[in-house]
């Protein structure tokens, strides 16, 4: 399990992030979302003990991570830029891999090069973007980490790719119980494979909740009335977006769905339908209910 309680870091006068209270349960692929430099690689770097907080904890499994090689060992990081020793072929990689972990699995790392279809003896140097991904994982999962940090980890890699990577990870946690913490831009992929979410703003978590809590908690509905209904519609619900399209109303609200429904038909509407919200758009209305707007995205 990840614990992480009043995390506070600063880059010198910047304060990136700004007490933060998260909790990861074991098996869980908790998907981390947020705006552009919102403190999601940095808080992804402190749970894998690359960087150090400046205050508060972050325990793995009750431990501290920051220069604990023995939590470390369970533990693999893959970043939103890969890094490889120069000029090392994949086998090389492989070796200085198994040298640091002691869970690393021979047997695996020949399967998944079956799965991937790259020769183990390529300098990874000269593969592609894409490909070079596909390494990364290839060397991680072969370590059997019980807990797999990701960023931005499906980016550059085709459709094909990025499911068979998928049905690896869920795999593992079925069968291993491994925890995976993911953070992404698309939000597609985060959606597919997701169980818990946590979005960030500017250095705060404003949203922690599984999946379909936080679905269920946001609604979609159009309606339409036979006279023009008070201003004060819906005000008894936070209404994240409101717009109107000729006689139709389009809202996003949050609250419980059986007061939604109470409350607007006492309105007597011709048109009442609630339509389904995928995770990109409640993540949308939901930043720009803290101020992150982006104008006239409802389809």
């Amino acid at each position: 399990m990840i614990e992480i309680n009043q995390l506070n870091k600063k880059y010198e006068r910047t304060e990136v992030l700004n007490d933060i209270d998260l909790s990861v349960s074991e098996g869980a692929i908790y998907g981390l979302l947020g705006s552009n430099g919102a403190g999601k690689t940095t808080l992804l770097k402190i749970i894998s003990g690359l960087l150090k907080q400046n205050n508060g904890s972050v325990k793995i499994d009750n431990s501290d991570v920051f220069e604990q090689p023995n939590i470390k060992e369970e533990l693999q990081f893959i970043p939103d830029t890969p890094f490889f020793f120069p000029h090392y072929t994949i086998q090389q990689m492989g070796d200085f891999y198994q040298s640091c972990y002691s869970n690393w699995n021979q047997d695996r790392f020949y399967q998944l090069e079956k799965i991937f279809k790259i020769d183990r003896k390529e300098k990874i140097h000269t593969l592609s973007k894409g490909m070079q991904r596909q390494v990364s994982f290839w060397l991680a999962l072969s370590a059997m980490p019980s807990y797999l940090i990701l960023d931005e980890p499906f980016d550059g890699l085709d459709a094909v790719i990025r499911k068979k990577i998928k049905q690896l990870l869920i795999a593992d946690v079925a069968e291993r119980n491994m925890t995976i913490m993911i953070s992404s831009h698309n939000l597609k992929e985060v959606e597919d494979i997701c169980d818990q979410i946590g979005i960030i703003h500017q250095g705060e978590l404003i949203i922690e909740k599984s999946l379909d809590d936080l679905k269920s908690d946001v609604h979609k509905i159009q309606v339409a009335f036979s006279k023009e209904i008070d201003s004060s519609f819906l005000d008894e619900f936070t209404c994240l977006h409101k717009e109107k399209r000729g006689s139709i109303h389009l809202y996003i609200i949050k609250g419980q769905t059986f007061e939604i429904d109470q409350y607007i038909n006492k309105y007597q509407p011709i048109v009442y339908d609630r339509l389904p919200l995928t995770l990109e758009e409640v993540f949308v209305y939901e930043m720009e209910g803290v101020g992150y707007a982006i104008e006239n995205i409802l389809v």
